[in-house]
């Protein structure tokens, strides 16, 4: 049987802690959250690896180091609100369920979200909850929200997704430019947003956060 504990405690060693991530209930979160339980079955193996994980269509878990530093970044409390756009099968959500109040996981399949759903159940997360909507559109519902999370690239954020934000909550998106991308946090003051450079990374464009091409005739 595959070790998978020593794994995670290599992945915290070596790709967490080195980015600089210190911030206790990352660490803790990612220590405890069994991370092969959220990827397909065929991924298992590779779990553990220091690159993003494809779940096809595009679509992508992003790397260990990229998501411990967006949420150091977003630096998330106890008594917040979380939105988790692109949620995939559930990891981000259940490690970010450790440092918030609660969490809205949103994709945009039935079956993803159910089956992020069942893995969230069975490792016994009891403040997630799921959503099914495009993932552009967010869960307005459930908000407004102290934080919002964007797990995939962006070149456009929807201004109906910010109009989710509370005022003074902050988001953080991977706003790519080609193949280079940089993790950006948009702290929302007096109902305008303004973005400050945290990190690079890299991952595709998720679907409906393309820029938006201008009409002309």
């Amino acid at each position: 049987m595959p070790d998978f504990s020593t794994r995670r405690t290599m992945m915290v060693d070596t790709q967490v802690r080195p980015s600089d991530v210190t911030k206790f209930p990352i660490i803790d979160a990612m220590l405890s959250v069994q991370r092969e339980d959220f990827v397909p079955a065929a991924l298992r193996e590779t779990a553990y690896l220091g690159e993003n994980l494809n779940l096809g269509d595009g679509r992508v878990i992003l790397e260990p180091r990229t998501l411990a530093k967006m949420l150091d970044a977003l630096d998330i409390s106890r008594d917040e609100l979380v939105l988790d756009v692109g949620a995939g099968l559930g990891y981000s959500a259940a490690v970010i369920a450790h440092m918030a109040q609660a969490v809205v996981a949103l994709e945009d399949t039935e079956t993803m979200s159910s089956e992020a759903q069942d893995a969230l159940m069975s490792a016994g997360v009891d403040n997630v909850i799921t959503h099914v909507a495009p993932l552009k559109d967010g869960a307005a519902e459930h908000g407004p929200y102290d934080v919002i999370v964007v797990e995939g690239g962006v070149t456009h954020v929807p201004e109906s997704l910010l109009a989710q934000l509370k005022d003074g909550g902050r988001i953080g998106c991977l706003f790519m430019n080609g193949a280079l991308g940089e993790v950006r946090i948009g702290y929302k003051i007096d109902g305008a947003v303004s973005w400050r450079r945290a990190f690079n990374a890299g991952a595709p464009v998720l679907p409906g956060f393309e820029k938006q091409n201008a009409f002309t005739l």
